[in-house]
């Protein structure tokens, strides 16, 4: 249990990302995959029902044992705090209002945090940005583990801890990768969550506020669904840095397990993304593929030869455009 992985370094590689290069491809070759390049506006609609059932939930936890608390933070909060975070990830493309209407996206995705108790949207929208632009790029793109994170979470077991604190990683990161200067957009959504969080407390008490805290920690640690943020670009295959997924999970993450699929088009929102892979099955048929996030987060505990430091890094060359 406590034999230490051999991969000492990240996997460096000096070719570009190969999304770029597959898009052009695919769309000489397919151009009607344009015409899903729109806003989905059943998105709306959904983040609205989602915030009316979380809202719903704090509601219905006020008076409950702690344990039916913990319990149903669990079974039900952590489900939908983690769909909505993958909602925000959808309108970080503007995939609600469309990029005619920027700011729009902006606002609603203020609305969809506050479910999630804590800021994130804002913030997200940047980082994410130049995840796509800069895959794996150094210094740049924050879903790289730190070198810390790889070198320590190198056992068995420390590869299970580093899972449960995902979120802590996700916040913390950024702020030791690539620390930006904070915006008047992130300022109001500070503001925006502290006062709902301020008005769940007044009218129902602390128990809705651990469960609505709880539910988001719990949702992106040690869960099914967390098994994306290693599913996506982990390198359990040699050579391979993006994977798709396409299990049943994906009706409640907004489609994210078609990760392939989705560098390829970023501007396609998560709805049609089954279209793409449908009319452009040659180019994702034959890429690896998983069928199972639960079983992605056992293999990457027991396989010895994986951890943090299975990703492949870039050293960015030219100019660096970053939101």
């Amino acid at each position: 249990m406590g034999n230490t992985v051999a991969r000492e370094d990240f996997e460096w590689v000096y070719t570009d990302q190969p999304h770029a290069d597959r898009r052009k491809e695919i769309l000489a070759k397919h151009p009607e995959i344009k015409a899903l390049m729109k806003p989905d506006y059943n998105l709306i609609w959904v983040v609205v029902l989602m915030v009316l059932a979380q809202l719903t939930a704090f509601y219905l936890v006020k008076d409950l044992d702690w344990k039916w608390v913990v319990f149903w933070a669990y079974v039900f909060g952590s489900c939908i705090s983690h769909s909505m975070t993958l909602a925000i990830h959808e309108i970080s493309h503007n995939s609600a209002f469309g990029n005619n209407k920027a700011m729009w996206n902006r606002w609603f995705g203020i609305f969809a945090n506050l479910p999630l108790g804590l800021p994130y949207s804002i913030s997200f929208k940047r980082y994410h940005m130049d995840h796509h632009r800069y895959l794996g790029g150094d210094g740049i793109d924050v879903d790289i583990p730190t070198n810390f994170e790889g070198w320590f979470f190198c056992t068995r077991f420390r590869k299970f801890i580093w899972i449960v604190l995902q979120p802590f990683f996700y916040a913390i990161r950024p702020l030791c990768i690539n620390p930006k200067p904070i915006t008047r957009l992130e300022i109001i959504n500070l503001l925006a969550q502290l006062t709902f969080d301020v008005v769940i407390y007044y009218l129902w008490g602390v128990k809705s506020i651990f469960y609505m805290l709880a539910g988001s920690v719990l949702g992106l640690g040690l869960h099914p669904i967390s098994g994306h943020f290693i599913a996506e670009h982990y390198m359990f295959l040699k050579g391979h840095e993006t994977y798709s997924y396409y299990g049943p999970l994906n009706l409640l993450t907004f489609n994210v397990g078609y990760h392939n699929e989705h560098h390829d088009f970023p501007n396609i929102p998560g709805k049609s993304l089954p279209l793409v892979k449908k009319i452009a099955a040659e180019y994702y048929d034959n890429l690896p593929q998983y069928n199972s996030w639960i079983k992605v987060l056992y293999d990457f505990v027991m396989d010895d030869t994986i951890s943090p430091y299975s990703r492949m890094k870039r050293q960015l060359k030219g100019e660096v455009k970053q939101d």
